[in-house]
């Protein structure tokens, strides 16, 4: 037995037991008649201390050659410790130790193994093994564990059912691009690597299966923006025999029920706001309402006067930011810097002071009153003391901009608190949108979810305005999760391919599994799946993703750990008749 005990249970009450521990030195101080070792593993630190006038001096020496990460096995008493360490829980005791074994000595590590390290991104990850023997890494991997856990046992208890699913399918577009594996066996053939469950779920609920979960691998071979991974996981669910509000209320109560066990926390509200409403208020689909700074739309008052910007514009439309109306022309110009930048695109921007006797200074004064500018205020629910920001140009496009505005005030405010947790569902997305480019519409979910039933006649005239039976999750302005009620019928799911564009030929060639399973009795279902990555990060009070993954990649989706992706030997190409031309 390497240990009797781990480096983090030992206190007072063991005092005078004889013990066995193994781990990691974290750091010694040797002062020549008296040695001081820290010795970690992952639930702790235990002090040793090997003393010349009552250790024996093979081991006293033995402990001197000893450096940073050396892995050792100690046996001793466990004493009293004169000088107290307070800050962790082992800080009342040491171990004098009798008996010293070196499992294995190791190289100086290139970063400082602590919690504030000197190690850069760069370095950490190559050596990822290292860093998560450091606290912050170690216990975000804890943190998730919890967290599946929890969810685990929620799900359970609820009658759902984990089953796997396979990763080697066929490639079926879902949006992303999929990353394709060659069959050796099937000449000329590939597998594809799910970018989600989607069809074997809905296969489960043909199947009877009736509730289904899975935390589960996706990958998608997309570009990756920052906090981006090529594979994620998914906490991936299936119902059936429900309709929309059942699911909701299946994983309203799921979220509550991590907010408490992980958090803490008593979640009462869970809004609803339909597609529209977050576009036109927040001007995206994902708002973060841990704070105000709505949108006010502002055509009405601001056009059909004499600024030309205005009036040209489809949309002019601004927020009113808290406590603004003392910045700086600095701060203001800084932040019309910030919105012309190539990652935002505004080409510029208004701003209208709010003072404190109700009146209003702004750039654009020569243009309008201060009765213009009240309409402003009571728009963007502007109060003395604000500034009003104003953006103007194509709906979709301002609508964008200046939600990114909104996102980096409240950033520089402190309006986002990690600790505060605010969810929302969104509802009634477009069932499909138009790809400007190809002039062809694509399903804004999947191809598998299903009209609102109302909205069915307008597939035939006004495609565009088809509402779908589809729901997301959004946690402190991040989608965490998303999914629909599916098409249960094969009349429906071959009037939804061809809607997006699929020959009859191409439709059962890519999915007549599943248009042959409707024909032997599916049930209605749903589900929704939560990214179970982001989700973690937001529990934790991060931002990023990627200290909660043990062996993440970075931005260009390299695992600069392993060195992967790589080249395959000639033998290997050979074999799989594959040939590679690079240009």
């Amino acid at each position: 037995m390497y240990r009797s005990h781990n480096c983090g249970e030992l206190n007072a009450s063991n005092i005078n037991t004889e013990v066995t521990l193994a781990g990691w030195v974290q750091k010694s101080r040797d002062k020549g008649f008296m040695n001081w070792v820290d010795l970690r593993d992952r639930y702790g630190i235990t002090q040793l201390i090997f003393d010349e006038s009552r250790t024996d001096k093979t081991v006293f020496e033995l402990a001197k050659t000893l450096g940073r990460e050396f892995v050792i096995q100690v046996k001793g008493t466990v004493i009293e410790r004169e000088a107290k360490n307070k800050n962790i829980p082992t800080g009342e005791i040491e171990i004098l130790v009798s008996e010293l074994t070196i499992l294995n000595t190791a190289l100086t590590p290139p970063f400082t193994i602590e919690d504030e390290t000197d190690g850069g991104e760069d370095i950490r990850m190559k050596y990822r093994y290292l860093d998560i023997r450091r606290n912050p890494v170690k216990n975000s991997l804890l943190f998730r564990h919890k967290v599946a856990m929890e969810v685990r046992k929620y799900l359970s208890d609820l009658d759902f059912c984990e089953v796997e699913t396979p990763y080697l399918i066929k490639s079926t577009p879902e949006g992303a691009r999929d990353f394709v594996v060659p069959s050796r066996m099937n000449e000329g053939q590939f597998y594809a690597l799910p970018q989600s469950p989607q069809t074997f779920k809905q296969l489960l609920m043909v199947g009877g299966m009736d509730k289904y979960f899975q935390i589960v691998k996706c990958f998608r071979d997309e570009d990756l923006r920052a906090d981006r991974q090529p594979e994620f996981t998914q906490i991936d669910c299936e119902m059936a025999f429900v309709e929309q509000e059942d699911i909701l209320n299946v994983f309203e109560g799921l979220t509550r029920h991590l907010l408490k066990e992980i958090k803490g926390i008593e979640v009462d509200k869970f809004p609803r706001i339909t597609y529209d409403y977050a576009m036109k208020t927040y001007g995206n689909d994902k708002p973060d309402i841990r704070f105000g700074m709505k949108f006010g739309e502002l055509n009405e008052f601001a056009q059909h006067k004499e600024f030309p910007v205005f009036n040209s514009a489809e949309l002019v439309v601004g927020i009113a930011v808290p406590g603004a109306g003392n910045y700086t022309r600095k701060e203001i110009d800084g932040l019309i810097d910030w919105v012309k930048r190539p990652q935002v695109g505004a080409s510029g921007m208004v701003y209208v002071k709010c003072n404190e006797d109700g009146t209003f200074k702004s750039s654009v004064d020569k243009f309008y009153d201060n009765d213009d500018l009240a309409k402003w205020a009571k728009a963007t629910e502007a109060n003395p003391g604000d500034m009003i920001f104003v953006l103007s140009g194509p709906a979709n496009k301002t609508r964008a901009q200046l939600s990114a505005l909104r996102m980096e005030l409240a950033t520089r405010l402190g309006l986002r608190n990690p600790e505060e947790f605010a969810p929302l569902w969104v509802v009634d997305f477009p069932l499909l949108e138009l790809d400007e480019e190809s002039g062809r519409y694509h399903a804004m979910h999947h191809p598998f979810t299903s009209p609102k039933p109302e909205d069915m006649a307008l597939l035939e005239t006004e495609p565009g305005k088809v509402r779908a039976n589809a729901y997301d999750m959004v946690l402190n302005g991040n989608e965490i999760g998303g999914g629909s009620i599916r098409i249960h019928d094969k009349a429906t799911q071959q009037l939804m391919f061809k809607y997006l564009g699929f020959t009859e030929e191409e439709a059962k060639a890519q999915f007549g599994f599943l248009m042959d399973a409707f024909q032997f009795g599916a049930p209605p279902h749903g589900g929704l799946a939560f990214g179970l990555d982001r989700l973690v990060a937001i529990l934790g009070g991060q931002e990023t993703i990627r200290d909660f993954i043990a062996f993440p990649k970075n931005n260009s989706g390299r695992d600069v750990m392993i060195d992967a992706p790589a080249s395959i030997d000639d033998a290997q190409l050979k074999e799989l008749r594959i040939k590679v031309d690079i240009a």
